[in-house]
């Protein structure tokens, strides 16, 4: 993808499973993925219910895994949220949360979402798939 995007990612049940206010276990590639779009330039946002101590141990699991957001509970590092004039939705491309409809999919799905040219095509998945050998029942004789 040439444009970053600025992603919006949930915390638990997303990143993590569903422990709050402790930390779940992580889910399957979900550190994988989103390192990988980090190094493709894209924006990432931790977007989630945490606050306070529980955040702060959120945001460091994150790092200590990889990631580090461009911005937490905000659309852009140096906002400050007033609840008389700004919306507390926020400005972002793509939203990946376990409340989707649909709920989360994986997430080498969600890689291939983002990024559709690298996903491989059927026929190059097939080229790299091993290949059997034929096995015999029967043990072929030594030439004399």
């Amino acid at each position: 993808m040439d444009i970053p995007l600025k992603i919006a990612v949930d915390f638990d049940g997303t990143i993590v499973e569903h422990k709050y206010p402790e930390i779940g276990k992580e889910i399957l590639f979900a550190f994988e993925t989103l390192r990988a779009l980090q190094k493709q330039n894209h924006q990432l946002i931790l977007w989630t219910y945490r606050s306070g101590k529980e955040l702060d141990e959120a945001v460091e699991y994150c790092r200590r895994n990889g990631v580090e957001f461009y911005a937490i509970n905000s659309s852009y590092p140096e906002e400050e949220f007033d609840e008389d004039y700004d919306s507390r939705k926020i400005d972002c491309d793509i939203f990946i949360d376990d409340r989707n409809i649909g709920g989360l999919p994986p997430w080498g799905e969600i890689y291939q979402m983002i990024n559709p040219a690298v996903a491989p095509t059927l026929e190059e998945e097939l080229k790299s798939l091993p290949t059997k050998k034929k096995l015999s029942l029967f043990k072929k004789k030594a030439a004399k």
